[in-house]
């Protein structure tokens, strides 16, 4: 009884968080003076990690598609080896992709749970401007500085 319960809660919630994306104008850009990731910055972050997962596997499926429509005998070794470097390369950035797939996911996750836009080291406000400029950051600019930092002194050893 208590899952029933729990899932028409969380089914509700969705109904408002549709809501809430709905009116969300598409001029719309958050701001410093309002309430750090309430409803409109909120549905504005999951609209744009939405658009972005859309455009990256609309990509896939175009590299997919092309991959199998290439396959072809070339004759000629030096545009075989080029079309098979053209063909790596594509691989790679899709691969490349496909991780930030993921974070893009993970991201999502982040919003539903409520804790987006919040670093994952110090609990404090990722800057908006970050999170606009890349929304599937989970510091803030000064936590992943000294992470970077760190990584590094503890690569040298």
């Amino acid at each position: 009884m208590e899952a029933d319960t729990t899932r028409r809660a969380s089914c509700s919630e969705m109904g408002e968080t549709m809501k809430v994306d709905a009116l969300l104008p598409d001029d719309y850009r958050p701001a410093e003076d309002e309430p750090f990731m309430n409803d409109r910055q909120v549905a504005y972050f999951r609209r744009k990690l939405l658009a972005w997962k859309a455009d990256l596997m609309d990509d896939s499926k175009s590299t997919v598609q092309g991959l199998q429509d290439g396959t072809r005998n070339i004759p000629d070794v030096a545009d075989r080896a080029s079309e098979e470097t053209d063909r790596a390369l594509e691989l790679r950035t899709r691969d490349r992709q496909r991780k930030l797939v993921a974070k893009i996911d993970a991201a999502l996750r982040r919003v539903e749970e409520g804790e987006y836009g919040y670093c994952e080291a110090t609990g404090e406000p990722i800057s908006l401007k970050r999170l606009d400029a890349r929304p599937i950051a989970v510091m803030t600019l000064e936590a992943q500085e000294r992470h970077e930092r760190r990584e590094k002194v503890h690569r040298d050893d």
